[in-house]
C-alpha cells in the first residue's frame, strides 16, 4: 500500500506541473457552472409560472428541474475531458522511455496500474468536489434534498471512475498522448453508446442484456436520487474491468 501511495502521489505532482489539471479544471467548472445555471433558470421560470398560475401547472422538483438534467450532461463532457486525464499517464511513461525502469522497479504492475488511477481518479474527485459551491449557494435561497444530491454525486464518480479505468488502458496501448486520448474516446463514446437506442429495455433476452450494459441507464437512476446495489455493481465491474484490461496491456508489454 505504502508504494501505491508514493507513486499515486508522485503522479498527482506531475499534474500540477503540467497545465493539464489546470486547464481541465477551467474547462470542468465553466462547463458545470454553466449547465446548472442555465437550469437554475429554468427553474426559476418556471416557478414563478406555477405561482401565476398554481391550478394548472404540476409541482417543480429542483432535483429533477436543475440537478438530473444538468449531472446527465455533464457525463458527455466528461466523455471529453477524460481522456485528457489520462492520455499521459503511461504513454509519457514509454515516451520518456522511463517505462523499462518502472517494470523492474520493485513495484509490481497491479500497485502501478493502481496507483496511477488513483492519482486520475482522486483529481477527478476533486473537481467533482469543487462543484459543490452551486448546490450550496442554491441552499440559502431554496430547499435542496440531500440524499438525491448524495445519489447523484455518487454516480459521477463512478462514472467518472469506469472512464478512466478505460482511458489508463489506452494510454498504456501506445506512447503518442494524442492517440491515447483518441482511442480512449472512442471507447468511452462507445461505452456510452450501447443500449442507448432503447433506454427502457425490451423484452427479448439481447435487448434486456444491452439494456443492463448501459452506462447511461445506470447513471440515471442514480442522478434521479437512488441507489441501487445493480447500479452500483455494475460501475465497480466496469472499473474492476478497465483496469484488468490495463494490466494485461501493461503486461504485455514486459515481455515485448
Amino acid at each position: 500500500m505504502k508504494n501505491i501511495i508514493t507513486l499515486a502521489g508522485k503522479e498527482m505532482r506531475l499534474y500540477f506541473i503540467s497545465p493539464v489539471a489546470y486547464v481541465v479544471a477551467m474547462v470542468f467548472l465553466l462547463v458545470v457552472d454553466y449547465l446548472l445555471y442555465s437550469q437554475t433558470v429554468l427553474f426559476s421560470s418556471l416557478s414563478l409560472q406555477m405561482m401565476q398560475f398554481q391550478q394548472n401547472l404540476p409541482q417543480f422538483h429542483i432535483h429533477n428541474v436543475v440537478f438530473r438534467p444538468a449531472f446527465m450532461n455533464l457525463g458527455v463532457i466528461l466523455l471529453f475531458l477524460s481522456p485528457l486525464l489520462t492520455m499521459r499517464l503511461f504513454a509519457e511513461e514509454k515516451r520518456g522511455r522511463t517505462m523499462e525502469l518502472l517494470l523492474t522497479s520493485p513495484l509490481t504492475i497491479s500497485e502501478i496500474v493502481l496507483a496511477k488511477f488513483l492519482a486520475a481518479f482522486f483529481l477527478y474527485l476533486l473537481l467533482l468536489a469543487m462543484t459543490l459551491h452551486v448546490p450550496l449557494m442554491l441552499s440559502t435561497m431554496t430547499t435542496v434534498p440531500i440524499k438525491p444530491l448524495i445519489a447523484s454525486y455518487l454516480g459521477l464518480a463512478l462514472l467518472g471512475g469506469v472512464f478512466l479505468a478505460f482511458g489508463l488502458m489506452a494510454s498504456a496501448i501506445t506512447e503518442n498522448q494524442i492517440i491515447a486520448a483518441v482511442v480512449s474516446f472512442g471507447i468511452l463514446i462507445g461505452l456510452w453508446l450501447i443500449g442507448s437506442g432503447n433506454p427502457e429495455g425490451g423484452e427479448s433476452p439481447v435487448e434486456k442484456v444491452m439494456a443492463f450494459l448501459s452506462i447511461v441507464n445506470h447513471l440515471d437512476n442514480m442522478v434521479k436520487g437512488l441507489i441501487d446495489s445493480r447500479d452500483v455493481g455494475y460501475f465497480l465491474s466496469m472499473i474492476a474491468l478497465g483496469l484488468f484490461l490495463s494490466h494485461r496491456v501493461v503486461e504485455s508489454t514486459r515481455w515485448k
